[in-house]
């Protein structure tokens, strides 16, 4: 499989600014690399996810949600519901982690409890 640098796909991803031009993951790894397209490659899927993670980590605007695929943000508000619902996917997350170990939600990471 050919690499992508960051910056390749935030070019690519330039192309997607706004909901109503966001793309799904397969579609987005054919237009990186369209000798893949038309079939399911997990390893090139998940490449792009990572890069997309650490470009957010550089605090670039990019957006997804399940219904409209990857984009870049057009408007505040497209910003503010992918923090939505990034927020609430990682509140789960840990919601199911204290859940298993039967634990309080703030007793997960330990913080800070007064004495009663």
């Amino acid at each position: 499989m050919m690499q992508i640098t960051s910056a390749e796909l935030l070019d690519v991803l330039s192309r997607h600014i706004g909901a109503t031009r966001g793309v799904h993951i397969d579609a987005l790894v054919a237009e990186i690399w369209p000798v893949l397209a038309g079939a399911d490659h997990p390893a090139a899927a998940r490449k792009v996810r990572e890069l997309i993670v650490a470009l957010r980590l550089e605090g670039h605007h990019i957006c997804a949600h399940p219904s409209t695929g990857y984009y870049v943000a057009e408007t505040a508000e497209e910003l503010d519901r992918t923090c939505l619902f990034l927020y609430d996917r990682a509140m789960s997350s840990l919601e199911q982690i204290a859940a298993m170990k039967r634990i309080s939600l703030p007793d997960l990471r330990g913080q800070l409890r007064l004495p009663t």
